[in-house]
């Protein structure tokens, strides 16, 4: 069952190496990302699901690669030929350097395709519960592309409210408003994480509905014009 997820967005610009001068920019972030990630560790899994956006949904064994090279600069990980997309790559490499507490328990990777309908994210979300006895999820997703004129989709009315109500969804652990999300509004708002946390709604909805986790929002801010939220998720007797 779920017993706790995280949330964080899959930048490239998160890894330092990619980032350069401009690294010390995101330095919140990256702190708010491992405050998540050690959340998971510290509720017991078993297993922990990276989760993530892609062009087409795909599972992953856990050694799978995965590469930035296409970003600027060949940061890897994993073993073998890259396989994992963006948001699966990130999500390893935050998981890689996050100095977690503890033993990592064993991770697997699940990519959703980002257009895929409410249906489809539901049955991977049951999926990914079953796939342990105490299963946490690290959910990877950013919010809207179209925050400001400097966005790369260019400034939309309608993308701050909307990411003002993933921020409440997501540090609430609203999986209702999660479930809920339209295909359709989210990529006109060039939201790239509305498949990701739907399928996370789902997972939890999987194992007895919202009432079993509550959230916290640790960050949220559009330092390049899109929407980068982290949040984390936990069992409701545990916060």
């Amino acid at each position: 069952m779920l017993v706790a997820a995280a949330v964080c967005p899959h930048p490239p610009l998160i890894v330092p190496e990619l980032a350069g001068s401009a690294a010390s920019e995101l330095d919140p972030l990256r702190t708010a990302c491992t405050e998540a990630l050690r959340s998971l560790v510290r509720s017991r899994p078993d297993v922990i699901v990276v989760l993530g956006g892609a062009e087409r949904s795909a599972s992953y064994p856990a050694d799978a690669a995965g590469t930035l090279r296409p970003w600027g600069v060949d940061v890897r990980v994993g073993r073998g030929d890259p396989v994992l997309p963006l948001s699966l790559t990130v999500g390893r490499w935050l998981l890689d350097h996050a100095e977690l507490p503890g033993t990592v328990p064993a991770v697997r990777s699940e990519a959703v395709a980002f257009d895929a309908p409410p249906d489809e994210c539901a049955a991977l979300g049951a999926k990914i519960s079953r796939a342990g006895d105490r299963v946490a999820v690290l959910a990877m997703g950013d919010g809207s592309a179209r925050l400001t004129e400097k966005s790369p989709g260019y400034l939309r009315p309608a993308a701050a409210p909307y990411d003002e109500l993933l921020a409440d969804a997501l540090g609430n652990a609203r999986v209702d408003r999660l479930a809920a999300l339209d295909p359709a509004e989210a990529a006109d708002l060039w939201v790239a994480g509305r498949a990701a946390f739907q399928t996370l709604a789902a997972a939890a909805i999987a194992e007895g509905g919202p009432g079993g986790l509550c959230g916290e929002l640790l960050y949220k801010d559009a330092p390049y014009g899109v929407g980068y939220l982290v949040a984390r998720w936990s069992a409701a007797d545990a916060a």
